[in-house]
């Protein structure tokens, strides 16, 4: 039977992430063709299939990587050809998204669609800049415009006498080019110039900014402060609000933009906090966690399981690996019966508890010398100990564990490797110290991050990023790498990290 294609519509919504749906992840996930838009944002790309084939068709002021009609061509013919499509619009993609053009293109060929609203700009913007576009004090109606109508069109599509004097909030999306025109129509035609405006751009995301006036002045606001599209403009009494209602803007880390080298895979805790925080979390991970290719080693150990008295886990990384090999082995927690486990930190401790596991250890000093000094009066010669482990690390672990007599199985799970793709203008923008803090969460990630920005670099960074360190042992290796440390975390955990950045504001 012959596979027919299905594009689904799906609105992105206004930019950030956590406000995409959950039934559009669904569909993008699966999806084995992703065409986008310029205003869909690489977190939102990264929830789909790696190997599924993404076209970009983004339209920017007068440049179109493609036109409309080539992108309904576009569309249909990889319908034919029987494949999932996940067609992502920033916004709604029947709210000035063209998606209607699109959707009855296909409909006329043959080919099957579905749509998937999305989040309107329209509305969530102007709340991310604490503005809601109805209030029982101000107005209860709204009228949304497209701000893309032209000066000079002989026929106007907008009625701009009912506008002006019949709807108290006005929502005018894409329109920054024509604001001049939009204010001499609405005043021309009766809003008071007093009428207070608002242009908000790069709306619910971190680096948003938001210029206010009238419509008698915001114009020349727009031309002295440089103010670039695209940009949402919200005209009516309602923006008054935004000086009580202005909840993103307070946010302890609002305006601070942070370097994140932890492994992608690895991040996703630490970029919720910095977004949660009000700040612009800048994945830039300068590892990648590769598991070792022949983990024969481990598999033997599995074998002899029963002679261990200890297990040590240093990181989730070993536990994660550590299960899903046992699991290959035919191996289930059964068969740790009777062995002692040890953890250094408390993500380490969580990810064994989350598997029905106790933790009989885990230190208060976050590293192998915490947990030597737990293990002092518990560890007896002639015990076996199994460390399952990064390639790489720390020697003092297993030294002092054979210095008092012990057997030490230490098994190399996986190392971290120097990421080999990078942003190239996230990379400009560190080298060039547009940053305000620089993380690091581990060793790895300094030593990898310097052969990636390059030793010759580390200079010019300092005075102009602050570099903050998950512990004691990240933070000398930043400093033998050149770095001047700025911020050490107390507790060597990421929230530690986070508390003490904020400690620094």
């Amino acid at each position: 039977m012959e596979k027919k294609g299905l594009v689904y519509l799906i609105g992105a919504g206004p930019g950030d992430p956590g406000l995409f749906t959950l039934k559009g992840k669904r569909v993008l996930e699966k999806a084995e063709v992703v065409v986008y838009d310029r205003l869909v944002g690489d977190e939102i790309l990264s929830m789909a299939d790696p190997d599924a084939e993404f076209i970009y068709v983004g339209k920017a002021s007068s440049r179109h990587a493609l036109s409309q009609d080539e992108i309904n061509a576009l569309l249909a013919e990889k319908a034919a050809q029987g494949k999932i499509v996940a067609r992502l619009k920033g916004g709604d993609p029947f709210l000035f998204g063209r998606g209607g053009e699109e959707a009855l293109y296909l409909k006329e060929r043959g080919h099957r669609f579905e749509v998937i609203p999305g989040i309107t700009s329209a509305i969530a913007v102007p709340a991310y800049a604490g503005i809601p576009v109805t209030h029982r004090d101000a107005t209860s109606s709204l009228a949304i415009i497209t701000g893309h109508e032209k000066p000079g069109k002989q026929e106007s599509s907008i009625h701009w006498q009912e506008l002006a004097s019949g709807i108290g909030t006005l929502v005018f999306l894409m329109g920054v080019e024509n604001l001049e025109f939009i204010c001499d129509n609405l005043i021309s035609h009766g809003r008071e110039p007093s009428t207070p405006v608002a242009l908000i751009r790069w709306g619910t995301l971190p680096q948003q900014q938001v210029l206010s006036g009238t419509l008698e002045n915001i114009v020349k606001r727009v031309k002295e402060s440089g103010f670039q599209p695209p940009a949402v403009i919200v005209v009516g009494e309602v923006v008054k609000l935004r000086e009580e209602l202005n909840w993103l803007e307070s946010q302890p880390l609002w305006g601070k933009r942070v370097v994140i080298t932890r492994a992608r895979a690895q991040a996703s805790q630490l970029v919720e906090r910095i977004r949660d925080l009000g700040g612009q979390a800048i994945e830039f991970p300068s590892i990648k966690i590769e598991k070792e290719k022949n983990l024969a080693a481990l598999h033997n150990a599995f074998k002899n399981i029963g002679q261990y008295e200890w297990i040590i886990f240093t990181s989730i990384n070993a536990v994660d690996i550590f299960f899903a090999e046992s699991r290959q082995a035919g191996l289930d927690i059964r068969d740790l019966q009777g062995i002692k486990l040890g953890a250094i930190g408390p993500a380490t401790r969580d990810k064994l508890l989350n598997r029905g596991l106790r933790v009989d250890v885990v230190p208060e000093d976050y590293r192998a010398e915490g947990i030597l000094k737990e293990l002092r009066d518990r560890i007896k010669p002639g015990q076996w100990i199994l460390l399952p482990r990064a390639r790489g690390a720390r020697s003092i672990l297993p030294e002092t564990l054979r210095r008092w007599g012990a057997h030490v199985n230490e098994i190399y799970l996986y190392q971290a490797i120097a990421a080999s793709q990078v942003s190239q203008a996230t990379l400009k923008n560190i080298i060039a110290g547009n940053m305000d803090y620089l993380t690091f969460t581990s060793s790895s990630t300094v030593s990898n991050f310097v052969k990636i920005i390059g030793a010759e670099n580390i200079a010019g960074l300092k005075g102009k990023v602050k570099v903050a360190c998950i512990g004691p042992v990240t933070a000398d290796t930043a400093r033998e790498n050149g770095f001047n440390v700025d911020i050490l975390a107390q507790e060597y955990t990421i929230n530690g990290l986070l508390e003490a950045i904020l400690a620094d504001l």
